[in-house]
């Protein structure tokens, strides 16, 4: 996503959009997100009663609900809950899959007054408590049994916590535990209080104001303990009127919600845009099922991290290598007629005749049949954020006729900071400063810094933090290193704390190196090291699923990932990828120095439950250098193979130890390429 196209200066360190942002200048009316819920449940024309608002499927069956009928649930919530003592200000955690009970539970919890906590649900029990008990939860909105057992395995050491509701009484029956209520009776409770109150929801809603808190969304914590990120109803309604309006976002259009609610982009796109435009949000049966519901439900707003993409096209690929000679020889030629004229007729730029006509049949025999293969014939906007997408998989995409474009955000700014508009779409930038926003470099440190009306009120008991991220004026400290390129889109280089030097002193940015590692199907992760070393090394982790239908094809035989990883011909496929991203190092005079001149395939995949990944899969770069020490001095040390004895959690709990020598390869490095001029 992008803003306007105003014209940015290349010298200059400060670039805005021009235009405020929706409700910038005064508040709007609706200034909280339950008062566009009760809008919502009006009968039309003024509201979207009867318009489908909510989707789940359960076994096997799609069951949906209107706006009128989510506004009865949120009702009877919200009367439940406050019967239960839930009160103005109390703090409400919630962990599950995407389950139109905790979102409508989001929504009951706002209307009360009181502040959701999302926590991911796949946090083990110790993340789980850090959040708990840093937020002061009274009440805790369970999905299912797994989560009611780990909060029921801590309840000791959360004396704040009076009450624990689930949603899915499966496996709970004989649960007797004090404290635990079943949703059915919650809502149950909820029915009884709307007699005797009707116009309950309606007056708790009224005593909001846009300046309430509205969420808590605890960062990922690379760097340590998660910081709990106060967003307003402020910030999350202006932000969000903002986003509708730049891609004209609509009561027509649906989405899939599978990706965390804990994550602030879900939360913002699946709960706030939803109520806001009044688009139908559907949520998958289970996160097994979801390219199976994505094909079924085939939304018109689509949002993923680069990862899910990069997936999409490795499952197409393999396909195709089973697909006949005739097959695959159509799908080269016209994915490589897509790929050089596909964009410009996406972007409504001139192409000629011939190439339209050959592009049009394309869309009968091959584009259209794999848009409806992966779900999107319908699809008019998709996003991807959080990590750097390869130009190849972002160009395949929008080549065959799908209109994915970047943005560039954090929780610290309601999600938006920079985007892409649909005619002006660079696989390599970020995009221009959203409408409302004001983006400038620092230009002691290279830092990205921000200001707009989704600045976060605070880091939630923690005055420190926030004083160190916001300036006296307003400007919020990004955390990343980027530069503005001289059309004026932002491209982001790495963390400005992770940014280094070699040892020569040559910059080193690990995670735009590691970026260009992933780009390929077969590397599912990267770590690279070499601030204050001659050189840079990396750690590889291989894509299992990629890998292993190669090794398959090609006869290869191997009994588990360290099996595979280990073997020699997964070594030269590796290493191919990384001269792949040398050669292209070489033609960056600033990255020429940062070519990778070792690595390694690591003997098991780096894994958030090991506190090795956050659980938005970024690196924990310190945990990292500790635990694996041995194994980075080995890169640096000339030694060819390195002796691992190291312990294994496998899926199902059991554990067990692996004993291997990991080899340890070199690869070429190519001379810098100079730029004439």
């Amino acid at each position: 996503m992008r803003a306007d196209d105003s014209p940015v200066a290349s010298h200059s360190p400060v670039a805005s959009s021009g235009k405020p942002i929706a409700g910038s200048q005064s508040a709007p009316e609706r200034d909280t997100i339950p008062k566009y819920l009760l809008d919502n449940a009006r009968p039309a024309p003024q509201g979207r009663r009867d318009r489908p608002a909510m989707r789940e499927k359960t076994l096997g069956i799609w069951q949906s609900w209107t706006w009128g009928e989510v506004t009865e649930q949120v009702r009877l919530i919200a009367g439940g809950l406050a019967q239960a003592g839930l009160q103005r200000g109390d703090k409400v955690a919630l962990i599950g899959d995407n389950r139109p009970d905790l979102y409508w539970s989001l929504a009951a919890i706002q209307a009360l007054g009181a502040v959701p906590v999302p926590i991911y649900q796949e946090s083990v029990a110790e993340e789980v408590q850090y959040v708990v008990d840093h937020a002061e939860a009274r009440f805790a909105i369970a999905e299912n049994q797994e989560q009611v057992d780990k909060l029921l395995g801590l309840r000791e050491r959360l004396p704040l916590l009076d009450l624990i509701v689930y949603t899915d009484p499966r496996g709970l029956r004989h649960y007797s535990q004090p404290g635990l209520r079943d949703m059915a009776d919650i809502k149950a409770d909820g029915r009884r209080h709307a007699q005797q109150h009707p116009d309950f929801l309606e007056t708790e809603i009224a005593r909001g104001q846009g300046s309430d808190l509205a969420l808590i969304c605890y960062t990922s914590g690379t760097t340590g303990r998660p910081k709990g990120v106060m967003l307003s109803h402020d910030n999350i309604v202006r932000s969000a009127n903002m986003a509708i309006a730049f891609d004209a976002i609509n009561e027509t259009d649906e989405i899939l919600a599978y990706l965390p609610l804990a994550w602030v982009g879900d939360n913002f796109i699946s709960y706030a845009e939803a109520t806001l435009a009044g688009f139908c949000v559907n949520c998958p049966e289970s996160g097994e099922t979801v390219l199976t519901d994505l094909r079924e439900i085939g939304p018109t707003y689509f949002f993923a991290p680069p990862r899910i993409f990069e997936n999409l096209l490795t499952t197409v690929m393999i396909r195709m290598e089973d697909a006949s000679r005739i097959k695959r020889g159509l799908f080269k030629y016209f994915i490589g007629l897509a790929r050089r004229v596909g964009r410009p007729i996406l972007e409504g730029k001139p192409v000629g005749l011939i190439d339209r006509l050959l592009y049009a049949l394309g869309e009968m025999l091959i584009y259209g049949p794999l848009k409806n293969v992966l779900g999107m014939s319908r699809l008019r906007l998709a996003y991807t954020a959080g990590e750097a997408i390869g130009p190849d998989i972002f160009d395949f995409f929008r080549a065959l006729g799908i209109n994915l474009k970047q943005l560039y955000g954090q929780t610290e700014c309601t999600v938006y900071l920079c985007m892409h508009t649909d005619d002006d779409v660079l696989p390599d930038t970020v995009g221009k400063p959203a409408p409302g926003v004001e983006v400038r470099i620092d230009e002691a440190t290279g830092e990205v810094m921000f200001r707009s009306p989704g600045v976060f009120v605070g880091y939630y008991k923690n005055p420190e933090a926030t004083d160190e991220a916001k300036t006296p004026d307003g400007w919020v400290h990004s955390g990343d290193a980027g530069v503005f390129a001289d059309n004026g889109h932002l491209r982001i280089i790495d963390r400005a704390k992770d940014v280094g030097r070699l040892g020569n002193g040559a910059l080193f940015a690990p995670k735009y190196i590691e970026n260009k590692l992933k780009f390929f199907p077969q590397i599912k992760e990267a770590v690279a090291f070499g601030d204050k070393r001659d050189f840079v090394a990396c750690f590889v982790n291989i894509d299992l699923g990629a890998v292993g239908s190669w090794a398959e094809r090609n006869g290869i035989a191997y009994t588990s990932y360290a099996d595979l990883a280990a073997r020699p011909e997964v070594y030269d496929m590796i290493r191919g990828c990384i001269e792949t991203v040398n050669r292209d190092l070489s033609s960056d005079s600033s990255m020429a120095d940062s070519q990778i001149k070792r690595f390694l395939i690591l003997h098991k995949e780096l894994d958030a439950d090991d506190g090795e990944l956050t659980r938005t899969r970024k690196v924990r770069r310190r945990i990292i250098a500790d635990r694996y020490a041995d194994i980075i001095e080995a890169l640096y040390s000339g030694t060819s193979s390195i002796a691992v004895d190291a312990r294994i959690t496998f899926e199902d709990g059991r554990t067990g130890s692996f004993k291997a020598n990991l080899p340890v390869a070199d690869a070429q490095t190519f001379a810098a390429l100079r730029k004439a001029g």
